[in-house]
């Protein structure tokens, strides 16, 4: 049973002691429960350990603090305001047994475990007991909280409620691709409607002109022929100017239906059959207006959702990986092997089913790159451009400044493969084309016209090599984008070889004045020691130049990480942190040996060497062999 319960209210942390411990075999009984709904026995239950308010509490301008708790407990995150609030008021751990506290959530109690290793968690999940405990809690909060006035928990949840659901639906223009499913999806029945109501009107018009099928093939066309004819007795020569105008200015063609007309097979129609076959004619020419306005929407929305994605595969295509994926979002955190089988599914699983082989490609066959590919080149040049796609997809969806750059970057490649696989002309590598577009974008933001926020430059951190000159190692782009589309960094790059000590040293101190000692900072981590790049916490939102500050953030591409990831990225600092010290410290002790010697002008004497530890120990019922020989001969 629970020590102690954690209550996360609208208005602050409040940590409870259960003073007495409810019996765990009659849990179930109707007047064990009735005693939690009953505020005079439940009080006599617990007490009162400490209760810390939230800032927009005292300070209704700063309310940030309450939501940034909520969204932390929401994904399972302790946040340091919760972890040093329960530090502070829970009980050192004994040598006997820890204390036991009671939450709600399972992921947040594993998040408070990892943070602090001297207390036990248990939650509803684990014990029915915490279960009825917290849920009294929830019920009495605004009465065991005695700073608390009538209605403050219900305001307080109210408005709470609504910032957390305004930050969840804010609206985007960059990443709003709602609207692109939506489209995709009207245009997908727009051609089904279109192509079901143009056959109906060339059959319905056929009983009248039966030879204009023959003549005029597209339907959009085909509506608007048998609109502009309608009775085939009034065709004549002289309409012939207007009829070209219809079927694209061909003279030879309106002067097919002109003649045509004249020795018609079909039936007459009355007025109101003419009439109505018109009208239909009409509508499904206004649906053939209205889709291609729509396809003109979806490809001006494409150009500011995900550039790069239609640049590379087109707006219908890429449209169509949006929509089934569900976003943007979720398609950028698909792998390549993912993405190639999108729209596949039942294939794959009847391939899965049967054991039989597995589909090579799912929406990507409506590319032209895999119509264009030989029969036993489909499949790697699937895979290629899969791959191409997601690179694509993860630009979009993590950059703020819309560009193709990459897009056609990306195009030429699968292009060059496509040459490859045909000819054996060797592509451009991964690499160089990266490297070309990124300058390519460097080049456009430092030639634009249009003021652009240059990132802050930190006097501190040493300057990288120029960009050509660089080599990453890598064959992904780099950047990190926070205002302005600096670098795309979706891949771990290893930066160790490109800074000395000194430099390193130089970065994690600085002066406040002059003649003053440097005053130590905590080492910085080495991707973002250039002024080229945003540090990973202003896109976080924390300090840069804070020696507290980590730099780990959201990851770097808005998700928060899980307790485990935490962990080992806070296991990882510490270690960096130890190996600073410890390296400065060899140091500062041979820069006080090197004074020493210098002081006295004395060579450093050779430390003396300690005999071996064998040749100190006592030689016990040690019998050398001839003595030994010698007693045997005795007996």
């Amino acid at each position: 049973m629970a020590d102690f319960l954690l209550h996360e209210g609208p208005i602050g942390y409040a940590l409870f002691k259960v003073v007495h411990q409810a019996d765990t075999v009659g849990n179930r009984l109707k007047e064990v429960q009735d005693s939690v709904q009953d505020l005079s026995k439940f009080g006599k239950m617990v007490s009162l350990v400490s209760f810390l308010p939230f800032e927009y509490v005292f300070d209704p301008i700063n309310g940030k603090q309450a939501l940034e708790e909520l969204h932390d407990i929401s994904e399972g995150i302790a946040s340091d305001f919760l972890n040093a609030f329960l530090e502070l008021n829970l009980p050192a751990a004994g040598k006997k047994a820890k204390a036991v506290l009671g939450v709600s959530d399972k992921i947040l109690a594993g998040s408070i475990k990892a943070a602090l290793p001297n207390v036990e968690c248990e939650t509803g999940d684990t014990s029915e007991a915490v279960h009825d405990m917290l849920r009294g809690l929830r019920l009495h909060s605004e009465k065991l909280l005695k700073q608390l006035r009538e209605g403050d928990t219900n305001t307080a949840q109210l408005g709470l409620g609504h910032a957390y659901s305004r930050a969840k639906v804010k609206f985007s223009v960059q990443k709003n691709d709602n609207h692109i499913i939506q489209a995709i999806a009207i245009l997908d029945q727009l051609d089904k409607a279109i192509n079901t109501f143009s056959m109906r009107v060339r059959e319905w018009y056929s009983w009248h002109f039966p030879e204009l099928v023959k003549i005029v093939s597209e339907n959009h066309k085909y509506a608007k022929v048998a609109l502009f004819v309608q009775d085939k007795k009034g065709l004549s020569e002289e309409r012939l100017h207007e009829l070209a105008a219809i079927v694209d200015d061909d003279q030879g063609i309106a002067q097919s239906i002109i003649d045509a007309a004249k020795t018609s097979m079909g039936q007459d129609l009355s007025v109101a059959d003419m009439e109505n076959v018109t009208l239909f004619a009409q509508r499904v020419i206004s649906l053939a207006e209205y889709r291609k306005t729509l396809h003109a929407y979806l490809v001006s929305k494409m150009a500011v959702v995900a550039p790069n994605l239609a640049a590379l595969i087109g707006e219908i295509v890429g449209a169509r990986l949006i929509s089934h994926a569900g976003s943007l979002t979720n398609l950028s955190k698909y792998p390549a092997s993912t993405v190639q089988i999108l729209g596949a599914e039942k294939a794959l699983f009847r391939a899965l089913k049967t054991k039989g082989n597995t589909p090579k490609y799912g929406l990507l066959y409506h590319s032209s790159f895999i119509g264009r590919a030989g029969q036993k080149n489909k499949g790697r040049i699937s895979r290629f451009l899969a791959n191409k796609c997601s690179i694509a997809s993860r630009i979009d969806n993590f950059s703020e400044t819309p560009s193709t750059v990459f897009g056609n970057a990306l195009k030429k490649q699968v292009e060059e493969r496509l040459e490859f696989y045909a000819s054996g002309a060797q592509p451009t590598k991964n690499e160089v084309a990266m490297k070309n577009a990124m300058d390519s974008i460097l080049d456009n933001m430092e030639h634009s016209s249009s003021p652009v926020k240059a990132p802050p430059v930190l006097t501190t951190w040493p300057a990288l090599p120029a960009p050509e000159s660089q080599d990453d190692g890598g064959a992904s782009p780099r950047t990190t984008v926070a205002g302005s589309f600096q670098r795309l960094r979706l891949s771990q790059c290893d930066w160790d070889g490109q800074f000395s000590a000194t430099d390193e040293r130089r970065a994690m101190s600085t002066v406040d004045a002059k003649g003053q000692a440097p005053r130590p900072r905590s080492p910085p981590l080495k991707g973002e020691l250039s002024d080229q790049y945003w540090h990973e916490s202003e896109i976080t939102g924390h300090e840069p130049n804070d020696p507290d500050d980590d730099g780990y953030g959201i990851n770097g591409i808005g998700f928060k990480p899980t307790s485990a990831m935490a962990y080992a990225r806070l296991q990882k600092r510490k270690q960096q942190v130890a190996d600073y010290r410890r390296r400065e410290a060899k140091e500062a002790r041979q820069r006080r040996s090197d004074r020493r010697r210098q002081g006295v002008n004395l060579p450093r004497p050779a430390s003396p060497r300690r005999p071996p530890a064998c040749a100190e120990r006592p030689r016990k019922n040690r019998v050398r062999f001839q003595d030994a020989c010698s007693i045997d001969a005795s007996g």
